[in-house]
């Protein structure tokens, strides 16, 4: 059980951890104190939605092929986040990145959330981390393991898009140094290469 909820939380928080166009706009919501509560509960019920969609899909749908193909899943699930974990370690040694967040007159709540529904549904990497990935990787789990494992992730993603769009005032001034996303993105190649190598030896790559 224990397992199950951790790997979920810490697979699902380092795949949404890297910044992108969802999670800039929720660190401007955020500083300019817009819809905070809001625009945080869209992305994390957004998220919960395609990681059980996901898990129960692979789980219903596939499970024939997924029980046949099992070892094959796991090898490229675990080659997937290695890749993942490579760009980061990359960006550790040669990533100026900084965070630029510009302000801009305040919006109304509905168009604040349509805004923010196309930068989440408009993402193909959406549906390749919480939907493919993590439901790919939720296979190694048994029945109810899987809804631990289904918590875990919908958990960091509750914990992500909450302590982003509350502590982006304290956030955003020390990610306008370079520094800081290379701690960073070192952080999350750890994650993605330790969850690499537990699937490798699960599907027997290693």
């Amino acid at each position: 059980m224990l397992s199950a909820l951790s790997t979920g939380f810490f697979l699902g928080l380092s795949l949404i951890l890297a910044i992108g166009a969802q999670n800039a706009f929720v660190l401007r919501q955020g500083i300019l104190g817009q819809h905070v509560f809001y625009v945080a509960l869209f992305c994390a019920i957004s998220d919960l939605l395609l990681i059980v969609v996901g898990i129960v899909g692979i789980t219903f749908f596939l499970n024939r092929f997924i029980i046949q193909y099992i070892d094959i899943i796991f090898g490229f699930s675990a080659i997937w986040l290695f890749s993942y974990g490579i760009i980061r370690l990359n960006a550790v040694f040669k990533s100026n990145i900084t965070i630029k967040v510009e302000t801009s007159e305040s919006k109304n709540l509905l168009s604040t959330l349509s805004i923010l529904s196309v930068l989440t549904f408009a993402n193909p990497h959406v549906y390749l981390d919480t939907m493919v990935l993590i439901g790919s990787i939720s296979q190694q789990f048994s029945r109810n393991e899987k809804i631990y494992f289904a918590i875990g992730a919908s958990l960091s993603s509750l914990v992500f898009f909450f302590s982003l769009a509350y502590g982006a005032k304290l956030i955003a001034p020390k990610m306008k140094k370079p520094s800081y996303w290379r701690i960073l993105d070192l952080l999350i190649a750890i994650v993605m290469f330790t969850i690499a190598i537990k699937l490798a030896i699960t599907g027997n790559w290693l």
